[in-house]
């Protein structure tokens, strides 16, 4: 069984007009909204995939050590690390607690 030839756009447009005259106004005002409802939904849907998909520059700060520190300069430098780590957990608790006051929960 043979295949169609494929039909060149001037064939396509060409139904297309014979399809519209036998229309009222009305039927082809709701067709070409049937047609356009579902473009703008997916150009709406191609547009959000592509706000805010890509990484954003990061600046990584390094800090630069010398090569002979001893044990005792690297762990006195963690605990500092670490009391600056639980200060700043510690005021965002209570910025949280504050907002949370404000709202009345």
């Amino acid at each position: 069984m043979a295949l169609p030839r494929p039909a060149s756009p001037r064939a396509l447009l060409a139904d297309i007009r014979a399809f519209a005259r036998q229309r009222s106004r009305h039927q082809l005002i709701a067709a070409s909204m049937a047609v356009l409802m579902p473009l703008v939904i997916l150009v709406g849907f191609y547009f959000d995939a592509q706000t805010n998909i890509m990484p954003r520059e990061q600046i990584v700060y390094a800090e630069s050590w010398s090569a002979n520190r001893t044990d005792a300069e690297i762990i006195a430098q963690q605990k500092i690390d670490k009391e600056r780590k639980e200060r700043a957990l510690a005021e965002r608790q209570r910025q949280y607690k504050e907002v949370e006051r404000k709202l009345g929960m």
